[in-house]
């Protein structure tokens, strides 16, 4: 259950967002701005070269549980830089450290919230991956601690910022395609396997208390670190969670919508039979919105090797003069009579959502994907997740924000954490 009495606290509407973005502690003009990345490996290498790239920010510091990872990773930012980053492994002597202005929160799921809430409790503007968060609960807190300490906190929906899709936004807002009744996300791609392996010894270098944290505590296994614990409920939230987000969020944003009050899952793990993975790789998830008159539809399959509607992962907007499909690649408009008036394809970048954020902090504004937004769509991945694991239709009251008539969906809706590491019911 997630309290009554805190909810405007923790989940502003998108209008009292902006109204608080002016509060925001600004950087001064002509400082640039020193960030930390926390997590190296995948996603923290690309992010923090393009963090490095940008002529009002400065890596000066870079932080991972595996000591052996940093000297290379110093040595790739001090290439686009000039400058090489101070490495540290534990994310809370970063924190400490005044100079630092910004983190960049690209570890695994299980530590996106609580390394959010620490940022904003030590003064950091955060830039966290998505999904924001492990559970709900993690995600509401995120969004109070962003508010109690007056911090920019974008979240790594890059698409909020490129600008064919606020352009294919502005398209939908001016309602060229009548009314918009329904939406549908996928996620098509073709993902590895996750075998079996033995736990072992830690390996030399790895603070394994550390990348566990909020999680509880188990023996090292190389299919936790490494490319399984996304697929495992004790760090992850499957492929739903990971990229399916950045297209729930363009759907929800299309759609204008906010939170559902129906959320039925089928889903099943087919593909994947005999490995370890947890998480579901074959997924429909309905979302209704009756208020709006809408209804959103994710798809998912994870064993494809073709993409669909000519993007891998993409959304459509069925309106009653036409729809709409936007991808990374482009966009595509089609008519009556399936007459295709509009199809332009484009690059992707992250570039733009960066500058956004950095601008924010100069500025004090509130980003493209600020926190709520993020936590709104985020939720979204949770409750279909909730729905598929619990293995009935969940009923969600928007105004309590809670799952009603449903102790066991709502006991998963929230974890604690573990020792030292735990999430703050009072941030």
């Amino acid at each position: 259950m997630l309290p009554v009495n805190r909810r405007d606290a923790l989940l502003s509407t998108a209008a009292a967002a902006l109204s608080i973005g002016s509060t925001k502690v600004k950087a001064a003009a002509n400082d640039r701005i020193s960030v930390c990345v926390i997590g190296v490996r995948g996603r923290g290498r690309g992010l923090g070269t393009n963090f490095a790239g940008r002529p009002q920010a400065q890596v000066t510091h870079i932080c991972d549980v595996n000591e052996t990872l940093l000297g290379a990773y110093a040595q790739q930012i001090n290439e686009v830089q000039k400058s090489e980053p101070k490495a540290v492994t534990d994310l809370r002597r970063v924190l400490d450290d005044k100079s630092v202005d910004a983190i960049v929160v690209a570890t695994p799921d299980h530590w996106h919230a609580l390394a959010t809430i620490w940022g904003c409790q030590a003064g950091k503007h955060v830039y966290v991956e998505k999904p924001i968060s492990h559970n709900p609960f993690e995600g509401q807190q995120m969004v109070a601690a962003a508010r109690k300490y007056n911090r920019v906190v974008q979240v790594g929906t890059q698409s909020r910022s490129v600008p064919h899709y606020l352009e294919a936004m502005e398209f939908l807002r001016a309602g060229k395609l009548g009314k918009v009744h329904m939406a549908k996300a996928w996620n098509s791609q073709l993902r590895r396997r996750v075998p079996e392996v033995p736990d072992g010894p830690v390996p030399t270098g790895l603070d394994w208390e550390i990348w566990q944290g909020p999680a509880p505590e188990r023996a090292f296994n190389a299919n936790r670190y490494t490319y399984g614990w996304r697929w495992m409920w004790d760090y992850g939230t499957g492929d739903m969670g990971n990229d399916g987000v950045h297209d729930l969020d363009i759907a929800r944003w299309g759609l204008g919508v906010d939170y559902p009050t129906e959320v039925h899952a089928m889903a099943d793990k087919l593909h994947f039979a005999g490995d370890i993975q947890e998480t579901p790789d074959t997924q429909i998830v309905t979302f209704r919105f009756p208020r709006q008159q809408a209804i959103l539809v994710y798809e998912q399959r994870l064993w494809s090797n073709y993409v669909q509607e000519g993007f891998e992962n993409g959304v459509a907007f069925y309106g009653t003069e036409g729809y709409m499909l936007i991808g990374r690649r482009g966009w595509r408009v089609v008519g009556r009579k399936n007459e295709v008036l509009f199809d332009k394809a484009v690059e992707f970048s992250d570039i733009p959502h960066i500058e956004n954020f950095l601008a924010c902090i100069k500025s004090g504004g509130t980003p493209q994907c600020d926190i709520a937004e993020g936590h709104r769509s985020t939720l979204l991945a949770h409750l279909g997740n909730l729905s598929y694991r619990v293995g009935r239709t969940l009923n969600f009251d928007a105004e309590k924000l809670a799952i009603t008539g449903d102790v066991e969906a709502t006991a998963l809706m929230k974890r604690s954490g573990r020792g030292p590491f735990q999430i703050p019911d009072k941030v």
